[in-house]
This record gives C-alpha cells, structure tokens and sequence, in this order.
C-alpha cells in the first residue's frame, strides 16, 4: 500500500499525511439570516447576499443589530474562508476583519481548531471535490457536503509552509491580474480620447505635428467586403472568430476536421488585417480584426479588406469604440436572436471620421504596441495559473 504523501512538498517533510473528514476537524458555521426589513441603503455596516459575496454590500444594517448578533450567533474570525453555499458554489473569500461586515446565511464556514491551517484549507478549497455534490443537479452545498467530504492533511507546520507558499503565488497572480486591468483600461481611455467625439472634427489628443481636420467618409471608400468562399485548405486553417480575440485555432473538442475533412463545405476566406463582425454579438466583442493570417471562418461573418493601405486594421481599432457599435446596431435587422443582420452594404455606408495616411498608421502603430503589451501581460497571467494548477496536482494529495 503506497504511503500517503504528495509528489512534491518541502525539505525536511517525510511523514504520511493524515486522511480526515472535514467533520472531524470541524462544524459548519453559519450567521443567522437578516430579512430585507432590517436592511435599508444608509446603515452603518456593510451586508453582503450571496449575490454581492466578495465585492461590493448589498445593503446595510444597524450597528446595534450587528453587536447583537455578533453576541448571539456564530460569526467568522479573521482569516476563516468564507464559502458559497448557493450561486456559485463553493466560491472563497478569505474574512479580513478590517471592515465589520454581516454575510447571509448562504455563506458559510468551517469553525475548527488549531489541527487546520487556514492557508491551507484556502488552497484545498480550490481543488476540493464536495462530498454528495459531484455529478449532481443539487443547487446548493449543503452542511452534510461539507462536513462529508475528505481531505488529507500533513503536521500544521506543513500546512502553514504550503499555505504561505500558495498565498504569496496568489498574490503574484493578483498583481499580475491588476497590471492587465489597468493596462486595458489604459486602452479604453485613449479609444476615448484619440478619435473625435460628440459632433467633433478632432480628437481630443493627438499626435504632434497635426492639425488638421479628421476627413467626413463612408465606410465603403476605405473598405470593400471580401466574399470568397472556399473549402478547407492546408494554406487556409478552419479558425474561429472568438470575442475579444479576433481569428483564432478551434479547440480541438469542437475542431472536428482531424476526423474529417469535408472537401465540399465551403467557408468565407479571410487574409492578415481584415475587418470582421458578426451581425449578433456586435455588444459582446465578436468584432474587430484578423491579427492571425490565411484562414477560413464560418460564412456567418461579414469579412471586408482595405482598398488602399491599412484602413481595415484602423477601422477594427475604431470599432472598439460604443458609439461605432450603435451606428452599426441602427441597421440590425430582425426579431430573434441568433438571425439578426447587419447588411454589408448599409454597413460601408455608415459615416465615419478619418485622419489622413499619416497619422491613421500612427495611430494604428500605437495601438499595436498597447496591444502586444497586453498580450504580453496576458500570456505571464495565464502561465501563472498554470503553474499554480500544477503546483496544487502535486503538492496535495
């Protein structure tokens, strides 16, 4: 029988780790339930529902209600994981205790002795497979789930070594995570203020040595739409075109043409800075331009070329922009969704602003670089989340 023990665990750690039930360590604790008359919009402590769990109150209760309960009933110590018992289930957040708030009774926690390390139990938490609840319809974690549910422990000083080295990769995560939403952010305030605005013949900042006047034009003098449907090919890949990505490799649980390759369905051809869009989820990203190269898409998209330079790929920054998205909305056709249509020929009839050769490639050349930064920052998030996954498969067991 193989001794219980992690694939990789820290110096000085050969013991066999413990196998437990979450029971026999501790009880589900749980605040007595507040009723919406006890809240109002101006009390003096923070509410929190299951709905706002880990951001911002709900609503408010009165600090002499509070005291009460807080007397009476269980209430969380600093560091307890609070859990979502409903919603998103089984969803933490560590209590802080710097802001005196009341959770609902739909968050839970696990009130235990010194035999468990709240750092660690926060990193079982994330891996944790629920007692009763797994392949389950149930729309809630019920104490029984909790307190049935096994987990292996080794000596509180293990614990607390894993516990420190998970949290302080949390927080690199964390860091890492506000660098990207800032740097988007960024992006969002120059869409703003690098194209004109309101009725206006200019942006509000620019590039140095311009003065001129953005030009009045169609769509369709800088764009002309690209309708060359074509199979499959080695040259042309079938790729998605995936909100907020642009044209991108299908995974392979939806890319069925290693099986199969159907010579015969034809798909719309597009080439490296084509303008696209899909006439349904123009509000959710699933417009912009291709970044990739030679492809093939589903012949749902309205694919466009530049006439002259790069237009296309100016015209997929612009495109970002909400009121660029409510031109385009004017001319959606239909009732239900999943059919509406943005004809290609109202489409290169919207009026747009434009700047001169000049600067429309400065332009397109500094929002390049802003986004190639956040790709950047975006691949060193998403690699640290791999390794926190890989981390956690072997030094648990």
């Amino acid at each position: 029988m193989s001794k219980k023990v992690p694939e990789l665990r820290f110096k000085g750690f050969t013991d066999e780790w413990e196998e437990r039930k979450l029971g026999e360590l501790g009880s589900v604790a749980t605040n007595r339930r507040i009723f919406k008359d006890q809240t109002s919009e101006n009390g003096e402590v923070p509410f929190f529902k299951i709905g706002t769990f880990g951001s911002k109150p709900d609503a408010f209760i009165s600090r002499e209600l509070f005291e009460e309960y807080k007397l009476k009933y269980p209430y969380p110590e600093i560091g307890d994981i609070l859990i979502s018992a409903s919603g998103s289930i089984g969803r933490t957040v560590v209590y802080q205790g710097e802001d005196e708030y009341f959770q609902d009774s739909n968050i839970v926690w696990l009130k235990h002795d010194n035999r468990l390390d709240n750092k660690f139990l926060k990193q079982f938490y994330s891996i944790v497979k629920w007692q009763g609840l797994e392949g389950s319809t149930i729309k809630r974690l019920y104490n029984k789930n909790i307190l049935d549910t096994d987990i292996s422990i080794p000596s509180t000083i293990e614990q607390n070594k894993i516990g420190m080295f998970f949290e302080q990769l949390d927080n690199t995560i964390a860091l890492h995570q506000r660098k990207l939403d800032l740097l988007k952010e960024q992006k969002k305030g120059f869409l703003q203020k690098m194209f004109p605005k309101n009725g206006a013949k200019v942006p509000e900042l620019r590039f140095a040595g311009f003065a001129d006047d953005w030009e009045e034009r169609k769509l369709g003098d800088v764009l002309s739409e690209r309708n060359d449907q074509m199979p499959e090919t080695n040259e042309y890949p079938l790729m998605s075109f995936v909100q907020g990505k642009g044209v991108t490799p299908k995974e392979e649980r939806y890319n069925r043409s290693f099986l199969v390759k159907d010579s015969e369905k034809k798909y719309k051809k597009t080439e490296l800075g084509d303008f696209i869009y899909s006439s349904n989820n123009l509000e959710t990203g699933s417009i912009g331009f291709n970044r990739t190269g030679k492809a093939v898409i589903s012949p749902v998209y309205s694919i466009f070329k530049s006439k002259k330079s790069r237009e296309s790929q100016f015209i997929g920054i612009m495109s970002a922009r909400k009121d660029f998205i409510s031109k385009m909305v004017r001319f959606r056709q239909g009732v239900v969704y999943g059919q509406w249509r943005i004809h290609e020929s109202d489409f290169l009839n919207i009026d747009i602003k434009m700047p001169n050769d000049k600067e429309q490639q400065l332009i397109i050349s500094f929002f390049e670089n802003i986004d190639n930064t956040i790709a950047l920052h975006q691949r060193k998030l998403d690699l640290l989340k791999e390794q926190k996954k890989g981390f956690l498969q072997k030094m648990f067991v």
